[in-house]
């Protein structure tokens, strides 16, 4: 009995804990990771990260890591103040790093839990999905890479999928920090404007990111990458 609730605790422990972390996190910084608390505690920010350079990267990766791992709200408000924290070159490199390192644990967290069981049933059941998933799998790096680069697709979904239909850690690592640079560049660039609108007592204007300018080469792009599997799925005779 001992050694099942151990592994019951081993395998859905970090799930629970993610799950519940989602929870509170939600009731607790709904109102609080806003561009107005932002605005409201500029000064604050840039004086510590004037005096405290090393803590303030410090504390900025772990709360956004927490931000990520949670699927918190207020990822785009982190990412932007990144920017106008750290410029857009370290914002950048910030932003990437915390926003991997938070998927990767989600990913790892479902993989070790509902995920193998989640492939044993695929695979089990057979048919349709069975097939779908052996497709994936045989083109992952393409079509990850792809998901990585719409900003449409919701960051936590596809973190969550990829554990559930046995996605290698090694190409979800690679795929997740080579696919979020782009639209981490973009959020971070809209940050290190920040400055002059908070002095307005403005909302930086997050529509950038659906713009046709910004929205149409990062489709391109994913369209490019995916392109190969794509055709390779649809090619088969057994689709």
């Amino acid at each position: 009995m001992n050694f099942k609730l151990f592994y019951l605790a081993k395998q859905f422990g970090p799930l629970l804990v993610l799950f519940a972390g989602a929870l509170i996190g939600a009731i607790l910084l709904g109102d609080f990771v806003t561009f107005e608390a932002v605005q409201q505690n500029r000064q604050t920010l840039v004086t510590f990260r004037d005096a405290h350079f090393g803590l303030m990267v410090l504390g900025f990766l772990s709360f956004y890591v927490l931000i990520v791992s949670f699927s918190l709200p207020g990822a785009s408000v982190t990412s932007i103040t990144g920017g106008f924290l750290f410029g857009l070159t370290l914002g950048t490199v910030l932003n990437v790093i915390a926003a991997s390192i938070g998927a990767i644990a989600i990913f790892l967290a479902v993989k070790a839990g509902l995920g193998k069981l989640a492939v044993q049933k695929i695979d089990k059941l057979g048919g349709r999905m069975a097939r779908l998933r052996e497709k994936l799998i045989e083109n992952e790096i393409s079509v990850l890479l792809m998901l990585r680069l719409l900003p449409i697709i919701p960051f936590f979904a596809v973190n969550i999928v990829s554990a559930l239909v046995g996605i290698k850690l090694k190409n979800f690592v690679f795929t997740t920090v080579l696919g979020i640079i782009p639209g981490a560049l973009v959020f971070t660039w809209i940050g290190v404007g920040i400055g002059e609108v908070l002095d307005q007592s403005g909302t930086p204007d997050l529509s950038l990111i659906w713009s046709p300018q910004v929205l149409g080469p990062l489709i391109g792009l994913a369209l490019l990458v995916g392109a190969p599997a794509f055709f390779r799925f649809f090619k088969s005779k057994e689709y």
